[in-house]
């Protein structure tokens, strides 16, 4: 069975769990509570009057125990309503937390070898580039825009129901050229520097590894990047027609791409076996889910627990 569907849509589930079992809770709180109180009421009022009758009688009766029991009968809460109100505090505090501060994803794929790897779960900051409005991913509350050299999850710009995690190469106004697999940015040459080969744990295969020193505020970002002997710069029959497809120029072993207002321009590290803006073209602002920052567990390697740079 596939899953995808169901996750994708995982907020607006949780959002309609949380609001059905809150109004259950409310009405009960505000409405059928002070309903059963009457009519706890009411039956012990009866019962005071039928054993006040019997005592007169000279009968008696364990009028303490009866009454608890007919009280506590009455207040009772159905089981359903029991269940709201018990799961209701639990569903919003889960709801509040994933859409407003953190949420966890697990890596499903390669294409951020070696920073992220197959099967990291990892921690989103959801307010980092701003407060959005849960379902609808509104910005409401401006806080920062994402950085060259973050890595950030967003909405795939194809299909809105999937998320992906990359890179950022390109902020709004940059000049992005990707030549012989090196970056040009806003016409500075980034620099790298190489690294022993990396040994690909998924497939026997060496990569060649570099460190990249990405422009930024202060000394920039340094981080790893793999690159596969062989494979092309890129692939231009695998290059989709985008929106904002104008703003780049592709040739046999090189483009160049001006990211547009309101855009995003994203790399994988793996960077032969990533499809990313290089294909699929930019994303835009409204897509952003959050930036990645730290990875919580590895089940397969608990050594991967850690920020992620």
């Amino acid at each position: 069975m596939d899953m995808q569907p169901i996750l994708s849509n995982f907020a607006l589930i949780l959002f309609v769990l949380m609001v059905v079992t809150g109004v259950i809770w409310c009405l009960d709180v505000f409405v059928l509570a002070k309903a059963r109180r009457r009519k706890a009421d009411a039956a012990l009022a009866e019962y005071d009057a039928r054993t006040s009758k019997l005592t007169a009688d000279g009968i008696k009766v364990d009028s303490a125990n009866q009454r608890a029991a007919i009280e506590q009968a009455h207040l009772r809460q159905p089981t359903w309503i029991e269940y709201s109100g018990s799961f209701f505090p639990v569903i919003a505090l889960v709801f509040i937390l994933r859409s407003f501060l953190w949420e966890p994803f697990k890596i499903p794929s390669s294409s951020m070898v070696p920073t992220l790897l197959v099967g990291d779960f990892i921690l989103v900051n959801k307010y980092a580039y701003g407060v959005r409005l849960p379902i609808v991913n509104k910005k409401v509350i401006e806080v920062g825009d994402p950085q060259r050299g973050d890595v950030m999850v967003f909405k795939y710009p194809k299909d809105m129901g999937q998320d992906y995690i990359k890179r950022v190469i390109g902020v709004p106004g940059d000049t992005i050229t990707y030549e012989d697999k090196r970056l040009t940015v806003n016409g500075k040459p980034v620099q790298y520097t190489p690294m022993d080969d990396y040994l690909d744990d998924q497939h026997p295969i060496y990569h060649k590894q570099f460190v990249e020193h990405l422009p930024g505020k202060e000394n920039g970002v340094a981080h790893r990047i793999l690159n596969t002997e062989g494979k092309r710069t890129i692939d231009l029959g695998a290059v989709d027609n985008f929106p904002n497809r104008e703003a780049c120029d592709y040739s046999y072993d090189k483009f160049t791409c001006i990211v547009p207002p309101g855009n995003y321009f994203m790399m994988g590290d793996n960077r032969d076996n990533s499809a990313d803006s290089r294909y699929w073209g930019f994303v835009p602002d409204k897509n952003i889910v959050g930036k990645a920052i730290v990875v919580w567990m590895n089940f397969g390697n608990p050594k991967r627990i850690g920020g992620i740079q």
